[in-house]
């Protein structure tokens, strides 16, 4: 009883990202992970001595930078449109 037009056809499989989604998804991961790995140490082997090492410009400010950064160009990769130039 149904007709199959000519005009339907089978949804093509593509991946949601393209190359440059992926290329910014790295991008983000690397200063996540560079923040994280900055963020690291600091602390003292004897609980009785305290180190003022832990409050660093690079633990209180750069790492934590890195690792919004990073978030930030994770989000603008998500949000990243494809190129749709395919006809």
């Amino acid at each position: 009883m149904s007709k199959k037009n000519k005009n339907d056809q089978k949804p093509s499989k593509e991946f949601i990202f393209q190359k440059k989604n992926y290329i910014f998804l790295f991008i983000g991961i690397v200063f996540i992970a560079l923040g994280f790995i900055l963020m690291s140490g600091g602390g003292s082997d004897d609980p009785n001595v305290f180190n003022p090492d832990i409050y660093n410009f690079r633990r209180i400010r750069l790492a934590p930078t890195l690792v919004l950064i990073g978030l930030g160009i994770q989000v603008y990769a998500i949000l990243l449109k494809p190129n749709k130039n395919k006809e």
